[in-house]
């Protein structure tokens, strides 16, 4: 193989060997902390500083801010976050996505195998699950310096090349263009983290004298300023066919990236200056890769304060470059509001998507049906006819959260938790496809009922109606127990569903009496009894829903004691 392509091959080996073990250290950084993840964005409704503390925090767990961003833009255009709140994240996902490069200007090349080996020891031999992700993230953390080292073996031969100095002399010389080339390598790699890494690993390399940066680091802030510009790229694919506010809240990241790196840029002396400063001091190979890092963290750190009083100002900029009403993109009722292909790989924040998906799919069933109350009782053909698409595109949704929940398991690697906490919405997306589709086949009937020129009686329509207020009073409780988790919920369910029980038994031995006194036409005993199975369906769903919850409640509430017990 010839030198220029054994550089190459090795040049995008130790990359890939770095993104594959910063994706890693992801993960297992999500299995170990993902749960308090949650808790951490729970803080975002107090104000902008807690915001970019979450947003901050977040990242350094995803080891990504586009992660962070696509991951906000999801949640906005789900009506889960306010644009205010997610321009807070994302300033602090810009800080948190520089601990990355601080990681990387320690000096562990001696240490790398040992890291390997512990790693992979904790992950191989312990049977608990925490201990295996903790020795997951340790063996990450350990690939990132392989990465870094092989790269950094590729690029010293760079420095004998006259060609290639030349090229890199004008990168330097000429501030624009470092920019540009930073930014298109991050747009080529998707991602600044292992741009800034190339860029560390680069900037070690001396150049023809053996002794100075091959670049220096007036040099590399350029393409570090390029690197956070190119970075925003990814978010603004993101947003492509998302809600307004989520355009908007990807424009915002571009908007505070951009303004910050032509500012940084145009100061680019003074703030060279200031990196030395508070960098360590020696000779300029050994200190580079730091003095990057801490040009990272600064950028980052003091464009986040000069913007952190102006989110309001951001806020008017992102409504001026996208205007309208948010309001206006508000998706038919049957549409997936929540669930966002994006963010698969998350399972923490795809599974909270979930849930409100499926909150949503049971506060539209409650509307739903309380509606189709109003068309059965008394009988409106025309109201029945249009309910029945309704209630064929809500079953269809479930589909869609049934599919979206499955991918999770199959994307994101969740936790044997997390995974039981899925399995319990896939029970309840289940109930919930089965209940729809019973109240679809209810309306039919009823349609089909009509069309023969039958009708109840009116002490027969006065049961139904009974029958079908105890049926809203069973899918009230089970959203009580999917939102609250209120266990006296799932008990008054079943008190519901005993007392349903009785008034069906009660219907059939009426209808019967009706038929043997001549009072009701035999043709409708078929209908009354396909109308009384639909409704017993539904019934009967609806306590499954509740004793799934049940379960989970259960196995959660065992799973508090025995971290009690731990402590």
């Amino acid at each position: 193989m010839s030198e220029n392509l054994s550089t190459i091959f090795g040049l995008l080996g130790g990359l890939a060997i770095f993104i594959y073990g910063m994706n890693l250290m992801s993960e297992g950084l999500q299995k170990v902390a993902g749960e308090r993840m949650k808790q951490i964005l729970g803080i975002l409704t107090k104000n902008v500083f807690f915001g970019v503390i979450a947003g901050a925090l977040t990242t350094m767990v995803l080891q990504s801010s586009s992660a962070t961003t696509v991951m906000v833009i999801g949640f906005v255009s789900a009506g889960l976050m306010t644009l205010p709140q997610a321009i807070s994240v994302i300033l602090g996902a810009n800080i948190g996505t520089t601990m990355t490069a601080q990681l990387i200007a320690f000096k562990l090349t001696d240490y790398i195998w040992p890291i390997l080996f512990l790693g992979f020891i904790l992950n191989f031999v312990s049977k608990k699950e925490r201990t295996k992700n903790i020795g997951l993230t340790i063996f990450a953390f350990g690939l990132l310096f392989v990465g870094i080292e092989t790269m950094g073996d590729t690029m010293k031969p760079l420095a004998h090349s006259p060609a290639f100095v030349s090229m890199i002399q004008s990168v330097s010389n000429i501030p624009v263009l470092g920019m540009l080339t930073g930014a298109l390598m991050t747009v080529v790699i998707q991602s600044s983290s292992a741009t800034i890494a190339v860029l560390q690993n680069f900037a070690s390399t001396p150049g023809p004298d053996g002794v100075s940066s091959i670049i220096g680091l007036s040099g590399s802030i350029p393409v570090l300023l390029g690197d956070n510009i190119g970075t925003t790229i990814t978010a603004l694919l993101a947003c492509i066919g998302q809600s307004r506010n989520a355009k908007r809240t990807a424009i915002a990241h571009s908007v505070f990236n951009i303004v910050g790196s032509i500012l940084f840029l145009i100061l680019l002396v003074p703030f060279t200056k200031f990196v030395i400063l508070i960098s360590p001091k020696g000779d300029e190979l050994s200190v580079i890769s730091r003095q990057i890092a801490n040009a990272h963290t600064s950028f980052n750190l003091i464009n986040t304060i000069i913007w952190m009083p102006f989110v309001w100002l951001m806020v008017k900029i992102v409504t001026f470059i996208i205007p309208g009403n948010p309001q206006e993109d508000v998706p038919d009722v049957a549409h997936k509001m929540f669930i966002d292909d994006k963010i698969l790989n998350q399972p923490v924040f795809a599974m909270h998507l979930s849930q409100q998906e499926v909150l949503n799919s049971l506060k539209l069933i409650r509307q739903s049906f309380r509606k189709t109350k109003g068309a059965i009782v008394p009988f409106d053909k025309e109201k029945a006819e249009d309910l029945t698409t309704t209630w064929k595109s809500i079953s269809s949704l479930e589909r869609d959260v049934q599919h979206y929940l499955s991918r999770i398991i199959n994307i994101g690697t969740p936790t044997e938790g997390q995974a039981n906490a899925i399995t319990e919405l896939l029970l309840v997306t289940s109930g919930l496809e089965r209940i729809s589709l019973n109240i679809n086949r209810l309306l039919e009937e009823m349609i089909e009922l009509d069309s023969k020129g039958l009708s109840f009686s009116d002490i027969g329509e006065k049961e139904l109606k009974d029958s079908l207020e105890a049926i809203d009073e069973l899918l009230s409780s089970s959203f009580e127990v999917l939102k609250t988790g209120d266990d006296v919920s799932i008990y008054m369910s079943v008190a519901t569903r005993e007392r349903l029980v009785d008034l069906e038994k009660q219907m059939q031995d009426n209808h019967f009496d009706r038929l043997n006194s001549g009072i009701c036409d035999p043709r409708m005993t078929p209908y009354f009894n396909g109308i009384l199975g639909n409704i017993t369906n539904v019934s009967t769903y609806c306590i499954d829903i509740c004793q799934s919850l049940s379960y989970g409640l259960e196995v959660k509430a065992e799973d508090r004691e025995r971290e009690k017990v731990k402590k």
